[in-house]
């Protein structure tokens, strides 16, 4: 009736983790990244704000 070995279906099981794993870690760099950026991006602008204070007083 089963026409797949049973060590197939153990070996496909292993597979999918890591890909699971590396998609999550994928996912994980990308979020560290847009979070980096968008600090960047409100220090740049924290910046250019407090440049034009000092240069309005």
């Amino acid at each position: 009736m089963n026409d797949k070995p049973p060590g197939s279906k153990s070996q496909q099981g292993k597979d999918k983790p890591s890909a699971e794993l590396s998609r999550d870690e994928r996912l994980a760099a990308a979020l560290r990244a847009n979070l980096q950026r968008r600090k960047a991006q409100t220090r740049a602008r924290a910046a250019e704000t407090g440049d034009e204070a000092e240069g309005n007083e």
